[in-house]
């Protein structure tokens, strides 16, 4: 089945902005557009909503059914219970507060493996342990094509390690992990496993379930929502760790890992991404089928259509003389996040785009770590080009025409 880009861009208010007309979009992986679904609810709450929720007078009582409507349709999505996910303020912080429960749980000489493939939000909180004297394992990427390796990991784990922290893609390499495998093996281990979902995220939301980690994090901001991080934290790993809420929420799964209180109109908001799922599906599909069903149907097609766009522009790259591809030249098991190594900076290069009406990015992108491994000149960093699946063919076209003026 074809994916309809006409439908789908309709969806998206910034296809229909004036300011924005004539210029293609390709730093999704900083952020995506927002949906129409998620606009509607954010003015609703902030118009209709805007007080404390859950008293017993109408507005009240309506604000915090759509904040318990976007816990519970999401979660579905990701196939986990309603009280296994959790809302703050960004992934960022919300690693942060895991580190610090695990932190509180874990005795020195005990172990956690992170990677340098991460994006540092996934890796500088659980790097910081070792102040506590918790030992930390890099697991790290091959330096040529910044993959890693399940066969080093093994290598890693015995029975002091507690934790296995890992992306479900990178943010520069963009190689999609096998988080089934991965996991497996460090359950095998006796360790728990946390991954950093943020840069797979928006090209279809995972089946967590399914995929087995005890954490997955991800950023709504990135998969056409609110500011939020959302994080699944499965209830056999949340009622083991040390309360880091109020002591008055300690007995509630899904508020025992949000320290401050959440911005029930951004966590009311995200409802919208389920709406935009489901919307999705009954134009493509209709018919019934279980949340986390029409999710998995929704994120295939999606996949197929990026995968089909991301081909021509891998093409285009990796046989310059001038152009360093980071990551894998097959658009099949990576994500359409591709960063480039050039002989200039990334931002000038990103800069000479835009005169193109190329929207685009250039920096380390935060993950310093895998490019510094991978022999990057962070001088330089790299330019990324990253869409998503409301990219269209002529934005391929328009991106490689520019590529051939500027590189």
């Amino acid at each position: 089945m074809t994916l309809d880009t006409d439908w789908v861009r309709a969806q998206f208010p910034a296809f229909a902005e004036p300011s924005l007309q004539g210029q293609a979009f390709f730093e999704n992986a900083g952020g995506s557009y927002t949906c129409q679904p998620v606009i509607d609810r954010l003015f609703r709450f902030y118009t209709q909503r805007k007080v404390q929720p859950y008293a017993p007078y109408a507005a009240s009582t309506l604000g915090g059914a759509e904040m318990d409507e976007a816990r519970s349709r999401m979660a579905a999505i990701l196939g986990v219970a309603e009280n296994e996910l959790s809302f703050g303020p960004s992934t960022t912080q919300n690693t942060y507060v895991l580190a610090q429960a695990f932190g509180e749980m874990m005795q020195p000489g005990e172990a956690i493996v992170v990677t340098n493939q991460d994006h540092e939000a996934n890796t500088g909180p659980w790097r910081r342990l070792a102040e506590r004297g918790i030992e930390v394992r890099e697991w790290c990427v091959d330096t040529e094509t910044g993959a890693l390796n399940p066969d080093d990991l093994e290598d890693l784990l015995d029975e002091n390690v507690r934790l296995v922290c890992f992306p479900h893609c990178s943010n520069v390499v963009g190689q999609i992990n096998p988080v089934v495998e991965i996991t497996a093996l460090a359950h095998a281990a006796g360790a728990f496993v946390c991954v950093d979902g943020v840069s797979y995220a928006p090209h279809g939301f995972a089946d967590v379930g399914a995929l087995g980690p005890d954490i997955y994090l991800f950023s709504a901001y990135k998969t056409y929502g609110p500011h939020q991080g959302l994080v699944v934290i499965r209830r056999a790993l949340g009622e083991l760790l040390p309360n880091q809420g109020h002591v008055f929420n300690g007995g509630s799964l899904y508020k025992r890992f949000t320290p401050a209180g959440p911005d029930h109109a951004q966590v009311a908001a995200c409802a919208g991404m389920a709406d935009y799922v489901d919307a999705f599906y009954a134009h493509h599909i209709g018919g019934d089928a279980a949340p986390a069903g029409r999710a998995a149907i929704v994120h295939d097609l999606m996949r197929d259509h990026e995968t089909a766009l991301l081909q021509p522009l891998l093409d285009a790259v990796k046989d310059r003389n001038s152009v360093r591809l980071i990551g894998p030249a097959e658009a099949n098991g990576r994500a359409p996040t591709v960063a480039l190594a050039l002989n200039r900076p990334g931002e000038e290069v990103a800069a000479d785009l835009a005169g193109h009406g190329i929207m685009a990015g250039g920096g380390d992108f935060y993950a310093g770590r895998a490019l510094t491994a991978m022999g990057v000149d962070m001088d330089k960093g790299v330019l990324r080009l990253s869409f998503t699946h409301y990219t269209q063919k002529a934005e391929i076209d328009q991106l490689l025409t520019a590529l051939d003026a500027v590189l």
